[in-house]
């Protein structure tokens, strides 16, 4: 068994080669631009919108308040003449990426962890890098990929979408799983 404390360098390194190969997939590849699509009449639909001061959260339209109004004949008939939509409002303003780089280098550390535990709990000191690069790498990869699979089924995001982020999560799991692979404890 290896300790978490000992892994603390593959931990701080994998998020820091994420956090990096997270910014190339982002800034400099081009298959993430189609994830989202422009609404028609952006301009009448923001302005159609403004007067609500939606505040910030994730919301659901048509909306019912139980499982009976569910079913009801008024409900049925607004999800028929839609449109049916669910969307997160973000705060007025210009987006922060500091705050979310933050949070996302944080989250990578969280990720680095629970792969430092279960290969610390799997192997010892000394273990084949193999084994170290699938234990690791593949508790990132879950980390990191097949909780997205349920924005797809349950909020109808373009399983495309979805597809390339589990793709990018497999490049995660492969830099976390390589980087505890490299500097796992020897004998």
């Amino acid at each position: 068994m290896v300790s978490i404390m000992s892994l603390w360098l593959p931990i701080l390194l994998s998020a820091v080669f994420v956090f990096v190969a997270s910014s190339i997939i982002h800034m400099l590849l081009p298959y993430h631009k189609s994830n989202v699509k422009k609404v028609p009449d952006e301009n009448g639909v923001s302005n159609a919108l403004r007067p609500f001061n939606i505040p910030p959260g994730d919301y659901m339209l048509p909306m019912c308040g139980n499982t009976k109004e569910m079913s009801s004949p008024e409900f049925t008939e607004k999800l028929k003449q839609g449109p049916v939509l669910t969307m997160t409002v973000l705060p007025n303003g210009p987006f922060s990426m500091g705050s979310s780089l933050v949070q996302w280098f944080i989250y990578s550390l969280i990720v680095g962890v629970f792969a430092a535990y279960i290969a610390g709990r799997a192997l010892e000191p000394g273990a084949a890098y193999l084994n170290v690069f699938q234990f690791a790498g593949c508790t990132a990869f879950i980390g990191y990929a097949l909780a997205l699979l349920h924005d797809s089924i349950w909020y109808k995001r373009a399983w495309s979408t979805t597809f390339k982020f589990i793709f990018d999560g497999l490049i995660y799991g492969l830099l976390t799983g390589g980087t505890f692979g490299w500097l796992w404890p020897s004998l």
